[in-house]
C-alpha cells in the first residue's frame, strides 16, 4: 500500500486553513483518509475568537480518531458525532449560530477487505480509481447547481447560501448537516487507489482545464501530491491576465492525498 499527502499555503504569510491524514490503524482493520478545506471568513470575524485552523484541527482529529476506532458507526454519524464534538470545546464565549462561524469542507473514505466507504461534503472532491483505469470522481456538486453569478468567488463567501436549502452545506457547528453528504461505498475488490483533493489542488482539472480526472490520478501516480501542487503554482503564476482564474484567489490552500491500495 502507498499513502501520500501533500499541502501547500495560498499565502505563506497566512496559516494554512486545510487539513488532512490518512493511515491504516490495525492489522485487519483497513484505513480511512480524512481532508478538509477550511473557509476563509471575512475580514471582519465570523462570531468565533478561534481561527480556522483551530477549528480545521480539531474537526479533523476527531474524524479520523473516530473513522480508526468506530467502526461500528457509519461516516455520516462519524461525521455528526465529530461536529458536535467540536461545537462542545467552543460554546462558549463563541457565536456557533453566526453564519460565518469556523467552518470546512470534507472527505471521507474508510475501508476494510470488504468495501471502501466514502462521504463528500462541499466542494473538495475524491476519486476512485477501478480496477480497470477508470477514475470516478465523487462530488457534492451543490455549489455548481447556485444560480449564476449568486457567489461573489470561488471562496464559499455568500451567506444566502451558506448552510440553507436550495444552497450548499459545510460542516460548522450543526450536527445535523452530515445528513446533506454525499455518501456510498463501493466493493473494495473494485478500486485500486483513491485520491482526495481540496479545490486549491483541483485546479489543475476544474479551473485551468489542463487534463481530466484521469489525467489528474496519473499524475498524482507519477509526480505525487506535492508534484501535483506544483503544477498548480505554476499555472496559476501564469495567469497574470486571469483567464482561468478570473475574480479568484491567485493562490488557494492546496492539499492533496493519494492512497494506492
Amino acid at each position: 500500500m502507498r499513502i501520500e499527502l501533500a499541502t501547500a499555503p495560498g499565502d505563506p504569510e497566512r496559516p494554512n486553513e486545510d487539513w488532512a491524514s490518512a493511515a491504516v490503524p490495525a492489522a485487519g482493520q483497513g484505513g480511512f483518509l480524512v481532508l478538509l478545506d477550511g473557509v476563509t471568513p471575512p475580514l471582519d470575524g465570523g462570531g468565533c475568537v478561534h481561527p480556522v485552523p483551530w477549528f480545521t484541527a480539531r474537526l479533523g482529529g476527531a474524524l479520523a480518531e473516530l473513522s480508526a476506532s468506530r467502526r461500528d458507526l457509519t461516516l455520516t454519524e462519524i461525521l455528526s458525532l465529530s461536529i458536535r464534538r467540536t461545537a462542545d470545546t467552543h460554546r462558549s464565549p463563541c457565536d456557533l449560530s453566526h453564519p460565518r462561524t469556523p467552518q470546512a469542507t470534507v472527505v471521507l473514505a474508510r475501508w476494510d477487505d470488504e468495501r471502501i466507504e466514502h462521504l463528500v461534503l462541499s466542494d473538495s472532491v475524491l476519486l476512485v480509481e477501478t480496477a480497470d483505469g477508470t477514475v470516478r470522481p465523487l462530488l457534492d456538486d451543490r455549489l455548481d447547481r447556485l444560480p449564476t453569478g449568486s457567489l461573489a468567488s470561488e471562496e464559499l463567501t455568500d451567506a444566502r447560501f451558506r448552510n440553507q436549502e436550495g444552497g450548499f452545506f459545510t460542516a460548522a457547528a450543526d450536527p445535523s448537516v452530515s445528513s446533506r453528504a454525499v455518501t456510498g461505498e463501493t466493493p473494495r475488490a473494485q478500486v485500486r487507489a483513491l485520491a482526495a483533493l481540496t479545490d486549491g489542488a483541483s485546479r489543475w482539472t476544474e479551473k485551468f482545464r489542463e487534463g481530466d480526472w484521469t489525467d489528474t490520478l496519473r499524475m498524482l501516480r507519477k509526480e505525487g501530491p506535492q508534484g501535483l501542487i506544483d503544477r498548480v503554482r505554476e499555472l496559476e503564476r501564469a495567469d497574470t491576465d486571469r483567464v482561468y482564474l478570473r475574480r479568484g484567489k491567485t493562490h488557494d490552500d492546496a492539499t492533496a492525498v493519494l492512497v494506492e491500495l
